[in-house]
C-alpha cells in the first residue's frame, strides 16, 4: 500500500495518561465523566471512549487512579495527527506526569461496541509487524460473579510473556464494562500467547460455554507510532 492510501486509511488512537497528585487525579476523574470531547465538532472523528484503567495488565475489578485512556476513531491519519496536536489533548497532557499516543491500522475486527462496529480492517496481517489487540465486553449482571472469579489468574498469566510491551485493563465502568489492550513487538509473539497459553485459552473456552457478556468486540491492529513516554517506543 502507498503512503498516500496509508495516510487515507482509517487510524485508531490509543492513549494513556499517567497522573500524580490529589489533584491531577481528581481532574483526570472529572474528564471521565464529562469529556472534553463532548459537543466539540472533530474533524474526522467517527468514534470514542474515554476510558478508566484497571489496576492489572488486564480484566481488573480494581481501579488505577492514577492511569486514564482515551479511544479516538479517524477518517484519516491526518485528522488523527490534527487532533493529536490541539488543545482537546493538551488539556489531558498539562497535568499528567507521562502520556503516550498509540497510532494504528486495524487488520480485524468482530463484533460491536455500544451497538456500533468502529473498526475497518484496512491492512493486511503481518506476523513480523508489531500488532495490538483490543478486546472488549460489556458482561451480565447475573454471571459477573463468575466471570471475575477466572479473570485474574488469566491477566498474571501475561505477565513476563514473551514479546509483550505494554497491557492494560480499561473500562467505560467498573464491573461491567470491560476491556483489554495489548501492545506486542511481533504478531507471532502475540499469537503464541493467544493459543500457547493455558489460562487464556480455558477462558476462552469459558466464554463460549458460559455466554458471560452480553455484547463483546475483538479487534487487531499494526500500530505504526508511538508518541509521548509512558510506553516504550519501538519504531525509534
Amino acid at each position: 500500500m502507498s503512503f498516500y492510501l496509508y495516510n487515507m486509511s482509517q487510524t485508531t488512537v490509543i492513549s494513556f495518561f499517567s497522573y500524580k497528585g490529589f489533584k491531577n487525579k481528581w481532574q483526570a476523574l472529572g474528564r471521565m465523566g464529562r469529556p472534553p470531547l463532548l459537543k466539540k465538532d472533530i474533524s474526522g472523528l467517527t468514534f470514542w471512549k474515554a476510558l478508566g484503567a484497571g489496576s492489572g495488565n488486564g480484566f481488573s475489578i480494581w481501579p488505577d487512579w492514577s492511569t486514564f485512556g482515551l479511544l479516538t476513531v479517524f477518517n484519516s491519519e491526518d485528522e488523527a495527527n490534527k487532533f493529536l496536536d490541539s488543545d482537546i489533548i493538551e488539556e489531558y497532557q498539562s497535568s499528567s506526569e507521562k502520556h503516550s499516543h498509540i497510532l494504528m491500522h486495524s487488520i480485524k475486527a468482530h463484533g460491536k461496541w455500544s451497538e456500533q462496529e468502529p473498526f475497518n480492517a484496512e491492512v493486511k496481517y503481518n506476523e513480523f509487524q508489531p500488532i495490538a489487540v483490543i478486546t472488549r465486553a460489556t458482561i451480565k449482571p447475573k454471571l459477573a460473579y463468575k466471570f471475575w472469579r477466572y479473570v485474574p489468574s488469566v491477566s498474571k498469566s501475561m505477565d513476563g510473556h514473551e514479546g509483550l510491551i505494554f497491557s492494560k485493563g480499561i473500562g467505560e465502568w467498573p464491573i461491567f464494562m470491560q476491556a483489554t489492550f495489548s501492545f506486542w513487538k511481533k504478531g507471532e509473539h502475540m499469537m503464541a500467547y493467544a493459543y500457547s497459553n493455558k489460562k487464556h485459552a480455558d477462558m476462552v473456552k469459558k466464554t463460549r460455554e458460559l455466554g458471560w457478556y452480553s455484547e463483546e468486540l475483538f479487534s487487531r491492529f499494526h500500530p505504526f507510532e508511538v508518541r509521548g513516554n509512558l510506553i516504550d517506543n519501538i519504531f525509534i
